[in-house]
C-alpha cells in the first residue's frame, strides 16, 4: 500500500502565496507624518486668526494710541508717557477708580451670596425646578437698556415704587440719582438682579457634580445641613467660586451701560460724579472731549488693573492652598 504525502484534498486549491506589499513611497510616508502633527493647529487655527485680527492686534494698537496726542479727525502726535502722567494727576480718575470699587463691591458680593443660598435650594428635590430655572435666567437674557431705564423708573424720587414703599412706613423720599450711595446703591441693584440668577446656575450646575457618597458619609457622621454645605458643598464649589469671582471682578471693572442709562445717557456720571465708573470715563475722554489718545491710555490702564486684580486673587487662593496642604 503507497501513502502519498504532501497533496492536497481532492477539490481543495492550495492558497496562492501572499502579495508581496511594496514599501509606501517617501514622500508619501512623510506626508501623512506631516499630516497627523499639523491636524490639531489647523484644527485651533482659526480660533487663534481671529483673536489675532480682532483681540490682540486693537490691544496692541490702543497702546500705540495711549502714547500719542489724538484727537477726532486729527493727526497723530507723539507725546511719550504724557497721557500716562495727566492720568495720574486727574482727581476725576481716582474717582472714577473709586466709584468702580466700591460699585463692584456692592454689587459683585450680595450678587455672589444670593445666588449660591438659591443654588442650594434648587439643589434639593422641590416642585417646578426646571421654571425656576429657567425663571432665574430670563434677567440675564434682558437687555441693559430696558432693564436700566425700567430699574430707573422704580428708584424714581416722585413717583418712584421704592420712594412709594418707603413712604408706607413713613420715610421721606429718596432722591436716588443724586445721592452718593443711593446711586451706587440703586445701580448695584440692577447689577445684581441681572447676574444673581446666571451665577446661581453654575453654582448648581458645580453643586450637582459633587459625589453624593459625600453627602451620606457626612449624614452617617451626624452632619446636619448648614455642616454639610459648610464642609462637603463649599470646599467642592471652591474652584467655582473662584471662577465667578474673576468674572464679576472683570465685569465691574467694565460696567458702562447700567450707570450711563441711569444718568439719562449722560457720561459724566452724576452732577458730582457720584457714580462716574471707569468705562464711563474712558467714554467721556473718547467721545465726549474727543480725546482719543486719553481714552487708550484709560483702556490700557483699566487692563493692567483687572490683570492685576486677577494675579492676586490667584495667589491668595494658592497660598490657601499650600497653607492647607501644610
Amino acid at each position: 500500500m503507497t501513502i502519498q504525502l504532501d497533496r492536497p484534498a481532492t477539490g481543495v486549491r492550495a492558497a496562492p502565496p501572499a502579495a508581496v506589499r511594496r514599501p509606501r513611497p517617501a514622500w508619501r510616508s512623510r506626508w501623512h507624518r506631516f499630516e497627523d502633527r499639523s491636524a490639531p493647529y489647523a484644527f485651533v487655527a482659526p480660533f487663534f486668526l481671529l483673536f489675532a485680527a480682532f483681540g490682540l492686534f486693537p490691544m496692541i494698537y490702543t497702546a500705540w494710541i495711549s502714547l500719542h496726542r489724538y484727537r477726532l479727525g486729527g493727526r497723530m502726535q507723539w507725546t511719550g508717557l504724557d497721557n500716562y502722567v495727566w492720568l495720574v494727576s486727574d482727581p476725576g480718575f481716582w474717582n472714577a477708580l473709586w466709584k468702580t470699587v466700591t460699585i463692584g463691591a456692592l454689587s459683585t458680593v450680595p450678587q455672589l451670596v444670593l445666588a449660591l443660598w438659591l443654588a442650594h435650594l434648587l439643589n434639593h428635590r422641590m416642585r417646578l425646578r426646571t421654571t425656576l430655572r429657567v425663571a432665574m435666567l430670563l434677567p440675564y437674557a434682558t437687555s441693559v437698556a430696558a432693564a436700566t431705564l425700567v430699574f430707573a423708573l422704580i428708584f424714581g424720587r416722585d413717583a418712584g415704587l421704592v420712594n412709594g414703599l418707603l413712604g408706607l412706613v413713613g420715610i421721606d423720599p429718596v432722591d436716588w440719582r443724586n445721592g452718593n450711595w443711593t446711586a451706587q446703591t440703586a445701580i448695584s441693584v440692577i447689577v445684581i438682579w441681572r447676574w444673581t440668577g446666571y451665577n446661581a446656575l453654575i453654582y448648581l450646575a458645580a453643586m450637582q457634580s459633587i459625589p453624593k457618597d459625600l453627602y451620606d458619609a457626612a449624614a452617617v457622621d451626624g452632619a446636619n445641613r448648614w455642616q454639610q454645605f459648610r464642609h462637603v458643598t463649599l470646599p467642592g464649589l471652591r474652584p467655582t467660586i473662584l471662577f465667578t469671582v474673576v468674572v464679576s471682578t472683570i465685569g465691574a471693572s467694565q460696567l458702562f451701560g447700567e450707570p450711563l442709562l441711569f444718568g439719562g445717557g449722560q457720561a459724566n456720571g452724576g452732577a458730582v460724579g457720584q457714580y462716574q465708573t471707569l468705562g464711563l470715563y474712558m467714554y467721556q475722554q473718547g467721545w465726549q472731549y474727543g480725546q482719543l489718545g486719553r481714552a487708550a491710555t484709560v483702556a490700557w490702564v483699566m487692563f493692567v488693573l483687572v490683570v492685576g486684580m486677577v494675579l492676586v486673587v490667584n495667589r491668595i487662593t494658592r497660598a490657601r492652598r499650600g497653607g492647607r496642604a501644610r
